[in-house]
């Protein structure tokens, strides 16, 4: 599957702002780069760096008054996301060295505190895949997707407590819930075609089977069509602007569209929505 996606973002400073921002995908085994723009109205000098997560980050300073971001990205993606049933549970003693640091507790998924919710949700299901479709489909059931009920600080209890949230909560409660049965868990942003409405989107992997297998509590189905963006232990490490500046940074405009491309790369479908600077975006930033 082939998918073009584009993310506009007009932000505005009172004074020169350290910025670091997540909006260039990678090349990798589930998704490829054909073609990519990334552009800054008034231009600002950009380095770019790969974090402890192996996330692309771009980092500027911006300029006082308007800036205006501009990404556009063609990608080749999997059109179905990959289902094992009967992935068993993965042993902490074959685990990977990089996947044990998601077994972790973190800023916004208390894991060490939501075993007995966790084994409430799960039952009777088979370690492993199970339990985390077990959990998915928990989360997907009995908390309501609804938007001003979270803030940048909310974490997956207090998601649990006001039974509601967007989908980075979702993918919060998500991943504590798994590791608090020891299964790894990360989160994953980035575009999502025909998401409705149109945003960048927050979902969570599970390590089972000797994999990552993906997750989206805010999806009745498994749906493929995935950009990915950024992976980390929570919001806190996949901000796609994260600003440093002694005034915040204030996004005043973004737009989002993922298109599927035919082969001779015509746009045949396209959704897109943009966001008004009062809203709150589904995918809080610069947590």
């Amino acid at each position: 599957m082939k998918l073009q996606a584009t993310c506009n973002l007009l932000i505005h400073a009172q004074t020169q702002c350290p910025m670091v921002a997540m909006l260039r995908p990678r090349s990798g085994l589930t998704q490829w780069i054909v073609q990519q723009r990334y552009d800054l109205q008034p231009w600002a000098p950009v380095t770019e760096f790969v974090d402890s997560y192996g996330n692309l980050c771009q980092r500027l300073v911006v300029p006082p008054g308007h800036t205006r971001i501009s990404v556009e990205v063609t990608m080749h993606v999997e059109d179905h996301i990959a289902v094992a049933l009967d992935a068993p549970y993965t042993p902490i003693t074959e685990l990977p060295a990089d996947v044990l640091q998601y077994l972790l507790q973190s800023r916004y998924c208390p894991s060490d505190k939501m075993l007995g919710q966790a084994l409430a949700v799960v039952g009777t299901a088979e370690r492993g895949y199970a339990q985390v479709e077990a959990i998915r489909a928990w989360v997907h059931d009995n908390i309501a997707y609804r938007y001003g009920v979270s803030t940048a600080s909310t974490d997956a209890l207090d998601t649990l407590a006001h039974g509601a949230g967007v989908c980075r909560d979702f993918a919060h409660v998500g991943m504590a819930l798994c590791r608090s049965l020891q299964i790894p868990a990360r989160m994953v942003v980035g575009y999502l075609h025909g998401l409705k409405p149109m945003d960048l989107h927050a979902w969570f992997e599970a390590f089972v089977g000797g994999r990552w297998y993906t997750f989206d509590a805010t999806q009745s189905e498994p749906r493929g069509g995935r950009i990915v963006l950024a992976y980390g232990h929570d919001a806190a490490d996949v901000a796609f602007i994260s600003d440093y500046g002694l005034q915040p940074l204030q996004i005043e405009e973004m737009s989002v569209l993922v298109a599927a491309l035919a082969d001779d790369a015509t746009p045949h479908d396209a959704t897109a929505e943009n966001m008004p600077p009062e809203g709150a975006p589904a995918f809080q930033p610069g947590v």
